[in-house]
């Protein structure tokens, strides 16, 4: 484990694990690096460099006043790759952390980055407006501050149910891990958690995807409760050039049982291809 301070300051967490190429994980909201443990083990163990950070206010990263928002993730992601000086880097992103990929190469180019994969990733917009309507209305996401200003925990609590699609008949998600979503999700600075509300919604990532030149993996649960697969991988697919387009049917938001597998699976054949 390592940290790195930007250039305003302020103190990003991150692990570092294994050698080999660069793969570099960018968490969803309001989790930190351990929502990608599994995965950081499994490309380790597999001959790679597996990477991840705390997002600035979440986990262990400090939580300034001022820099909540995508543009500053963006380059905070940037100085990671350049500190830690990585060559031909695969990014992968989750959720949010999909948006903060995408913009990052939008902001920075692909000079240092091979690859990247997307999955159930907010662009390239997740708030309905006339030339997106299959978005959500901004009222879904008003809603989403409101209970985080006056309630997180308890919403948390409630929002891991629909992450991992507990809510569906036959789901086999534990107690555990809907448990570990409510702990990553405290660690967040309930300034961050909120600012970062409007952030993965109303940020329009379609430049930041035309952008992106390199071999791109996107991946999304067709029932995924969060991220609807309409508004965002669909569209996503269509603006990447070449881009590889995987849906796992029946599949939510967070990575669990079968679904879990099955990325995994591609995961490292993409990362070896």
């Amino acid at each position: 484990m390592g940290t790195f301070t930007t250039v305003d300051g302020t103190t990003i967490h991150y692990k570092d694990w294994g050698e080999g190429r660069p793969v570099v994980f960018s968490h969803g909201w309001p989790l930190n690096a351990d929502a990608w443990d599994n995965q950081l083990r499994l490309v380790a163990e597999s001959g790679f460099r597996a990477i991840a950070h705390d997002r600035r206010g979440h986990g262990r990263s400090g939580q300034p006043w001022l820099g909540n928002d995508m543009d500053t993730y963006a380059d905070d992601l940037a100085q990671l790759v350049w500190n830690l000086d990585l060559r031909e880097a695969v990014l992968v992103g989750h959720s949010t952390g999909g948006g903060e990929v995408v913009r990052s190469i939008g902001r920075h180019g692909t000079d240092r980055i091979a690859k990247v994969v997307l999955l159930g990733a907010v662009p390239p917009l997740m708030l309905r407006t006339p030339a997106n309507p299959e978005g959500l209305p901004r009222e879904v996401f008003d809603t989403i501050r409101e209970r985080v200003r006056t309630d997180r925990s308890q919403f948390y609590r409630e929002l891991s149910e629909s992450f991992y699609g507990a809510n569906r008949p036959g789901s086999a998600v534990s107690r555990g891990t809907r448990d570990a979503f409510w702990l990553q999700s405290m660690q967040a600075g309930v300034k961050a958690a909120y600012d970062c509300v409007g952030e993965f919604s109303e940020t329009d990532f379609t430049e930041d995807l035309r952008r992106l030149d390199v071999p791109t993996l996107i991946a999304h649960g067709d029932d995924d409760q969060i991220v609807p697969i309409v508004a965002s991988a669909h569209k996503s697919a269509h603006l990447v050039k070449d881009a590889a387009l995987k849906v796992y049917p029946g599949a939510p938001h967070g990575l669990t049982g079968a679904f879990e597998e099955a990325f995994n699976t591609d995961l490292l054949e993409f990362l070896s291809s």
